[in-house]
């Protein structure tokens, strides 16, 4: 039976050993962001540094997630470790790319870095010859919910289905023969710990909304048109009229923006598109709260006489938190940073595709104080490189040897308790049902 605190003082070591270059690969990242399902360069740094492993990684999953697979000495649950590839929208970040605006506003290139950190210390350290059941690394795509319309051409082409990358990656089967899946998301936020476990979040569906009207003269003949801006402002208006319903604890937030408003200042806007999230703690809040928002929206287009097309995409899930699995991981915070660097769970009003992973399976989504500034914010930046890159490597390298020791004795212990809220047919058929177009058009006069 192997020395389980050894084994993971030789998986550290293994890790420190690689400092310098760990670091340099998530700065390097840093500098090149890329967006979601457009990583190409990103997955390759992943793939190069797998393969010089000695893995066989595979690639474009999804458009453009790695994936390799370590196999322990017999059989039993895969547990995924998986890290981000993306980078957001934040066009006036200081290391933001200037022809697309992309920039690591959220800390995934932390991600990446820690995700190699710990490919270099199970596989250096030979973890896997002491344990059993196998750990998929994964890199994956498009986590943030970016570029609506680039997307929506990428599924008319028949390129993916989900726009979002867990979802896609879940459709095309990367996930099959994984159980249990852990990630870890960095922050920047000031209350105190070093180290946790993020908790419940919200979910969402995010809506395109289309207005057509009539266009004509503005000075000259305003009648003669239906002004499809006005119909859009009276159905944000009645968004608004409809948030003293929203229920504290659903956690509700709609936050439209109008993407366009018109075309020049002297024509009576024909066409207006706006694009929302609507997020929710659970998915009956969901559905109710786009209801609300559907009915808002067309009543502006009946005020008005206008047409209206609302998309409706699914978006993610809520985080649903695993208590099993934050315990182990606690546990393996406090022996790296003591007590007092653990963070407690708490709720996050924020959506990640991770809530769609932890609906089929055990997953938790770590957290990381490493990063200062405002999340998706133009001063969010890397502040302590070991919290951000480095701590998160060696706790989940920690957490994986407990799961998968002794006949990987807790990883089956936690599904034997665990009752997913979905299977994946299950899952993939409720995301089909919320994917719609519905239509109001005025009558006839």
């Amino acid at each position: 039976m192997p020395d389980i605190a050894a084994l993971k003082e030789r998986v550290c070591r293994a890790i420190d050993a690689h400092y310098d270059e760990i670091l340099a690969l998530g700065e390097d990242i840093r500098v090149h962001p890329e967006l979601g399902f457009k990583e190409h360069r990103t997955a390759g740094l992943v793939a190069e540094r797998f393969a010089a492993l000695g893995m066989a990684p595979q690639t474009r999953l999804a458009v453009t997630g790695v994936k390799a697979v370590l196999r322990g000495r017999s059989p039993g649950p895969t547990v995924a470790y998986l890290g981000e590839l993306d980078s957001v929208l934040v066009r006036d970040h200081p290391d933001a790319d200037p022809e697309t605006g992309a920039a690591h506003a959220c800390g995934h290139n932390a991600q990446i870095a820690t995700l190699v950190a710990l490919a270099y210390g199970l596989v250096e350290a030979g973890a896997l010859a002491d344990l059993d059941g196998a750990v998929a690394l994964m890199a994956v795509p498009a986590e943030e919910y970016v570029e609506v319309e680039y997307r929506m051409g990428l599924r008319e082409q028949g390129v993916i289905e989900f726009l979002g990358g867990k979802p896609e990656l879940i459709r095309v089967g990367a996930f099959d023969d994984v159980q249990i899946t852990l990630s870890t998301h960095q922050t920047s936020e000031d209350g105190p710990g070093r180290l946790g476990v993020s908790g419940a979040s919200n979910g969402c569906v995010v809506k395109r909304i289309r207005y057509l009207g009539t266009a004509a003269h503005a000075g000259a003949e305003p009648f003669k048109g239906v002004n499809a801006l006005k119909a859009a402002m009276l159905g944000l208006q009645g968004i608004d009229a409809n948030r003293e319903t929203f229920k504290d604890e659903d956690h509700i937030r709609v936050h439209p923006i109008i993407t366009k408003g018109g075309a020049l200042v002297n024509v009576i806007p024909d066409e207006v598109i706006m694009e929302t999230y609507v997020r929710g703690a659970s998915v009956e809040a969901i559905l109710d709260a786009q209801a609300k928002v559907d009915r808002a929206l067309q009543a502006g287009a009946m005020a008005l006489g206008a047409r209206v097309e609302i998309t409706t995409l699914p978006g993610y899930l809520p985080r649903i938190l695993h208590d099993d699995l934050t315990q182990a991981y606690r546990e393996n915070v406090v022996a790296l940073v003591g007590e007092q660097g653990w963070i407690e769970p708490r709720f996050g009003a924020g959506s990640t595709d991770m809530g769609d992973v932890s609906q089929i399976m055990p997953a938790i989504e770590a957290t990381a104080n490493g990063a200062g500034g405002t999340g998706h914010g133009a001063d969010y930046c890397i502040r302590d490189p070991e919290m951000a890159y480095i701590a998160p490597a060696k706790t989940a390298a920690m957490t994986l040897i407990d799961l998968l020791s002794n006949g990987a004795a807790r990883a089956n212990a936690i599904l034997a308790r665990h009752k997913p809220a979905m299977t994946r047919d299950e899952y993939l058929a409720f995301l089909r049902r919320l994917a719609r177009t519905s239509t109001w058009t005025p009558e006839p006069m």
